[in-house]
């Protein structure tokens, strides 16, 4: 089929999914378009890497880390700054997020510190700058006056338009879409974003917010045409997504997918629903399994049979060179700053693979890298505060709770073999940020609209059940 038939086809099958997923009911605010901009970036590629005005040949890798676009940052400063206008209209409802994010705020700052040890301050500080706007468009979506549907409507427009656009980039449009290893010269498929990993983690992270859909669109008492074209459209992204996932050989991401699965499907059975201690379990047994398969080596043939062996692809090679690196081991290099100047050169003098890293492939060796052990207390503080949030959310039976509790397990595995914890503009970290940040209530009402459209299940056998009233939800 010639590219631009396809390119056709591609572009009415997205407003095809729009057309049948389409909530009249629903009114969300305008204010949402610029979250949609932000995360459409952070998930596939910076704007100046789709027009093409970044070229390969800036010089060193340091200098190719560090130099960044002024496109780029241009178009990042003016989202962030009509974001906070919006959140300075809102500030009633801010101020209450915040009262309740203290630990987050205590990370942000403690980041914004390290700065004065930084070797590269001005590099650090923009960087900082872009995880700030992440929390700043998570905002706008938990201030939206009808969260829920806030947060539907912006998963569903980046979901419908990154995927199908992955497949066409990767089936028709193979210098956008794929690229062949130095060495092996096997093809690695990374779709709208730059590497497989990343395809893989968006696909993990749409994947399971598709799986969440088709929950609530089974769990509705009202059977009727809405809840069939949902479905439609659900099970057709599934598809793509799994055939994304049979190609790209991204295992970390795929692992994912499957316990964040689990745990979706375990929230809602009676004995994880009526025993608090179930449901610590299940988390802490969907947690343990890959901490022992892939740091303690528990399961060498789980291993092989996902197609890593022992150093899984090399990466306990670069943590053990990363903790050598650390400048200092209590305070670490400063926000974002490890991966620049004398480190990265001496990584790469080292280096004795076919590719260079510019990450430690693991999120908490990451934190203690860039901000050393302090950095590692205060990102427990907000892993355990987080993990509170939601589960007291889940408890209560609050719209999207048990979809809240698939991203806060995804980050918290995710990370275990690549970096995505205070990293600005990664998907995961967006993600978990979003679960952890989950509003104290998000309880609405909305005349005609059904629960499938945006809440989780209202599972019977709760024990604070909601009312059909409060399910639904617009």
């Amino acid at each position: 089929m010639p590219p631009v038939i396809a390119t056709f086809i591609c572009c009415a099958g997205i407003l095809w999914m729009f057309w049948l997923d389409r909530d009249p009911n629903s009114r969300t605010s305008p204010a949402l378009w610029i979250a949609l901009a932000w995360f459409l970036l952070a998930c596939s590629r910076s704007l100046s890497a789709w027009i093409g005005l970044v070229q390969s040949s800036v010089g060193s890798v340091t200098d190719q880390l560090s130099e960044g676009s002024p496109m780029d940052m241009a178009v990042l400063t003016g989202l962030l700054f009509l974001g906070l206008i919006v959140l300075l209209k809102r500030r009633e409802r801010v101020a209450r997020s915040l009262r309740h994010s203290v630990p987050i705020l205590l990370f942000f700052s403690y980041c914004l510190i390290s700065l004065v040890w930084s070797d590269y301050p001005a590099v650090a500080f923009k960087r900082w700058n872009k995880a700030i706007g992440d929390w700043v468009m998570i905002l706008i979506v938990w201030t939206d006056p009808q969260p829920i549907a806030a947060l539907k409507r912006l998963l569903a427009r980046t979901t419908y338009t990154l995927i199908p656009l992955s497949i066409l980039f990767i089936k028709y449009y193979p210098g956008l879409g794929r690229g062949y290893g130095r060495w092996s010269g096997q093809a690695v498929y990374y779709g709208v974003t730059t590497d497989k990993n990343a395809l893989g983690a968006i696909c993990l992270l749409f994947g399971i917010t598709s799986i969440w859909r088709v929950f609530n669109l089974f769990s509705n008492e009202r059977r009727n045409m809405q809840r069939s074209r949902h479905l439609i459209v659900q099970v057709v992204i599934l598809a793509m997504i799994l055939w994304l996932f049979s190609i790209i050989d991204a295992m970390t991401s795929f692992s994912c997918f499957l316990l964040a699965n689990c745990v979706l499907f375990a929230s809602a059975w009676r004995m994880f629903v009526r025993s608090r201690f179930m449901i610590h379990c299940l988390v802490l047994v969907t947690v343990l399994i890959p901490v022992s398969v892939t740091l303690l080596g528990v399961s060498p043939d789980t291993l092989q049979t996902m197609g890593r062996n022992s150093t899984l692809t090399e990466r306990t090679d670069i943590w053990a060179m990363v903790i050598t690196l650390v400048p200092n081991r209590w305070i670490g290099a400063g926000y974002e700053s490890f991966w620049l100047g004398p480190r990265l050169e001496a990584m790469i003098s080292n280096v004795t693979r076919w590719w260079v890293p510019n990450q430690s492939h693991n999120g908490y060796l990451e934190i203690f890298a860039n901000l050393g052990w302090l950095g590692v207390g205060c990102l427990a503080l907000v892993i355990f505060w987080g993990y509170y949030r939601v589960i007291r959310a889940w408890r209560q039976n609050l719209p999207a709770s048990n979809l809240m509790l698939a991203y806060f397990v995804i980050g918290v595995i995710f990370n275990l073999t690549e970096a995505a914890f205070f990293r600005m503009m990664i998907p995961v970290w967006m993600f978990f940020l979003l679960a952890i940040t989950v509003p104290e209530a998000t309880r609405q009402q909305s005349s005609g609209e059904s629960i499938s459209s945006n809440v989780p299940m209202c599972q019977p056998t709760h024990a604070l059940v909601l009312t059909n009233e409060a399910c639904d939800v617009g």
